[in-house]
């Protein structure tokens, strides 16, 4: 019987096949960071409408500090908690200013003492602005991996750690990408599409539904 790490390179392999990989360099760290803050509690494609809006007004760090709060918060109204998220923009923004030469940390611990900035948010930055490997664990990745069986976790914080222990080091960067694009098209939270799923075969989930049929 294979043990996980081989299981989880089987299955990148066919989610590989079906998806293609969206981790782009060339936004930027800032522009990283900025828009993982964005993307708290709420859909992909509010975070791009408020993303777009904010940069496509103000280019930089320092254009975002010196905004009118009022205006950011109107900018970024799509991505809701609006209020909550541009106070965070801004003070965060000054922080790195201040304190790191307008430059968004590559390390996990600076990132970390940032404001609004937890461990999803860090392991984003570290993959999709430095390409540095890192597992961030979002709603996707939390379910679908105990969906799978590879971890039997309450909290994302545990996933994480879980992850970690099966997931081999060379595929944790695309781990995520590739995981959110098949929890939004076939591993979805209500109704998976377990009919059409490519990789049933190796998920605990599906084989109970078996079971229970």
């Amino acid at each position: 019987m294979e043990n996980k790490e081989e299981t989880v390179r089987k299955i990148l392999d066919i989610l590989n096949e079906n998806y293609t990989l969206r981790i782009f360099l060339s936004d930027g760290p800032y522009r990283v960071l900025i828009r993982t803050i964005l993307s708290q509690r709420t859909r992909d494609e509010n975070t791009d409408q408020a993303t777009d809006n904010l940069f496509n007004k103000y280019k930089d760090i320092y254009g975002i500090v010196d905004a009118p709060l009022e205006d950011i918060e109107k900018l970024i109204k799509p991505a809701g908690f609006y209020r909550v998220k541009a106070a965070r923009i801004k003070e965060v923004s000054r922080i790195l200013i201040d304190q790191y030469g307008a430059k968004v940390p590559n390390d996990m611990k600076e990132l970390l003492k940032l404001p609004g900035v937890g461990r999803k948010t860090a392991n984003c930055v570290m993959v999709f602005a430095f390409n540095e490997p890192a597992i961030p664990v979002d709603t996707h990745v939390h379910r679908i991996s105990n969906r799978w069986g590879l971890v039997n976790t309450k909290k994302p914080e545990e996933t994480e750690e879980e992850l970690k222990k099966v997931v081999p080091r060379d595929l944790w960067i695309e781990l995520n990408d590739l995981m959110v694009q098949f929890g939004q098209t076939i591993c979805k939270p209500i109704s998976p599409k377990c009919e059409i799923c490519p990789i049933s075969q190796y998920c605990d989930y599906d084989a109970n539904l078996d079971k229970n049929s």
